[in-house]
C-alpha cells in the first residue's frame, strides 16, 4: 500500500528535481549548490559541463550553529571562487526554501563579490 503523504525530505528532492532541469552550471560561470543537514551546512562550486566540483566549502570547519556556519561557508566559497577567477554563479538553492539559512549562506557570498 502506497503512502498518501511524502516526508519533508522526498518533497524536497521533487522540488530540486524541477530546479536542476532549468539551470546548467559552466567552467565560467559554475552552478553554487547549497546542502544543509541537521548539523551542517555546505556549498559547492560545480561544473557541470565537466562534470567537477571546482571549490567546496562545509560547515563543520567552523564552530557555532548552523547560522554561524552558514554566514562562513557563504563567505569561505566565494573566497575560493575569487582565488578561481569566478566571478558569476547560478545559485542552487537545493529545493530548500530561500529564507533563514540558505539565504544567509547567499548574502554573506554575494557580499565576498559573487554575482548571481
Amino acid at each position: 500500500m502506497q503512502h498518501k503523504f511524502k516526508s519533508k525530505n522526498e518533497l524536497r528532492k521533487r522540488r530540486h528535481k524541477r530546479i536542476r532541469a532549468k539551470i546548467v552550471g559552466t567552467s565560467e560561470r559554475p552552478r553554487l549548490s547549497v546542502y544543509k543537514s541537521n548539523q551542517f551546512v555546505s556549498a559547492q562550486l560545480i561544473d557541470d559541463a565537466r562534470r567537477r566540483t571546482v571549490a567546496s566549502a562545509h560547515g563543520r570547519t567552523f564552530k557555532g550553529s548552523q547560522s554561524v556556519q552558514a554566514k562562513a561557508v557563504g563567505e569561505a566559497i566565494a573566497k575560493a571562487a575569487k582565488d578561481l577567477g569566478v566571478k558569476s554563479v547560478v545559485f542552487d538553492r537545493g529545493g530548500y526554501r530561500y529564507g533563514g539559512h540558505v539565504q544567509m549562506l547567499a548574502e554573506a557570498a554575494r557580499a565576498g563579490g559573487l554575482i548571481f
